[in-house]
């Protein structure tokens, strides 16, 4: 059965390393509070055999208009299957290092804002 939203791995190391070196200024201009994660996301790593827990990566997905030349970021959270042992559970990583399809690494999360709900406490 073909997962939905699944990332590549390659696709996720780049996210993360975007995050960790856009992170100290990245925060002063961008105002990520959270996200919002589809129902399916969870019940696909959860349905993996040997989860235990999930891990969830932070990164930013860069994207150059080819027009404009402007650069435009989005906030990501990364999520995988974690086993008993706290492993990663990532089940592909040389197909994926070479370019081929999904991993288990799932991501179709929409940061807040804009994806937010206004009137919820932890949002104030």
């Amino acid at each position: 059965m073909k997962k939905k939203n699944t990332i590549t791995l390659q696709t996720a190391k780049k996210w993360a390393k975007n995050w960790r070196n856009l992170e100290s200024s990245y925060n002063k201009y961008h105002e990520c509070r959270a996200f919002n994660i589809p129902k399916i996301d969870l019940q696909e790593v959860l349905a993996e055999d040997g989860v235990v827990s999930v891990r969830a990566y932070l990164g930013v997905k860069e994207t150059v208009n080819p027009k404009t030349k402007d650069t435009t970021y989005e906030e990501k959270l990364m999520i995988v299957g974690v086993d008993k042992n706290n492993k990663d559970m990532i089940s592909t990583i040389k197909q994926n290092e070479l370019g081929g399809g999904g991993d288990d690494i799932y991501d179709m999360t929409k940061p807040c804002p804009d994806y937010c709900d206004p009137s919820s406490p932890l949002n104030s």
